[in-house]
Parts: structure tokens; C-alpha cells; sequence
């Protein structure tokens, strides 16, 4: 049995995909900056990745490959096997904007801040 009080975040061992993944846009979590190193209050993003560069070596030898006669010359994948991914939080503490990330289970919806869900209210669409 896991005590770490994370353990929330982690995925399930049935291995099951959770519907609906509600966040708040803050949480107290420790910080490992140089100057806190204690737990202060840390304001919660979604990664994003970056756009990708025209500069990379990879992104250089595949367009020199691909220009001039000879069609496509490298493999286009398309055996997708997943169909949502693992949601990484960015959190960003709040007294020394130290940055770190965390990767919580795998999701179809993802909602940040989102409202909290209530006993016994009515659904309003």
C-alpha cells in the first residue's frame, strides 16, 4: 500500500482511463528552488510543447533528403495506438518562480479550475 498522499494523481493499477480530470489553478506543494526548499503555494499550467525548429539537425537532414525528384523518403507513421495522452502540469512556485512539472494520469477531458462537483445539486446544461 502506497502512503504518499500523491498517490491520487498516479494511474489506477486496473490500468482504466478516467473521464473527466479536474485541477485547481493553485495547490500547496513543496518546492525544491534553492532559496525555499519548504511547501508554499505553487500556480498550476498545462504544458505545452514548444514549436518545433527549422535548425535541428534531424529537421536539416530530413528536408536536405526530401528536396529535388524521389518522393517521400522517409516512413510517414500511422499506427496510432493511444487515444489521450498523460496530462503534465507545469506548476510555478510563487515566491521563487522555480518551475517544475508533474505527469498525472491519462485523461479524455481535462479541465483546470474547473467547478468543484457538489452532493445532491441539480445538473444544468
Amino acid at each position: 500500500m502506497l502512503t504518499n498522499r500523491s498517490t491520487y494523481y498516479c494511474t489506477s493499477f486496473s490500468g482504466k482511463i478516467s473521464n473527466m480530470v479536474n485541477i485547481p489553478k493553485q495547490r500547496k506543494t513543496f518546492c525544491k528552488g534553492k532559496n525555499c526548499k519548504k511547501h508554499t503555494l505553487h500556480k498550476v499550467t498545462q504544458y505545452k510543447a514548444g514549436k518545433a525548429s527549422l535548425y535541428a539537425q534531424g529537421k536539416r537532414r530530413y528536408d536536405r533528403k526530401q528536396c529535388g525528384y524521389g518522393g517521400q523518403t522517409k516512413p510517414i507513421f500511422h499506427k496510432k495506438a493511444k487515444t489521450t495522452r498523460k496530462i503534465v502540469l507545469r506548476m510555478e512556485c510563487s515566491v521563487c518562480k522555480y518551475r517544475k512539472q508533474l505527469a498525472i494520469k491519462r485523461c479524455k477531458h481535462f479541465e483546470l479550475g474547473g467547478d468543484k462537483k457538489r452532493k445532491g445539486q441539480m445538473i444544468m446544461f
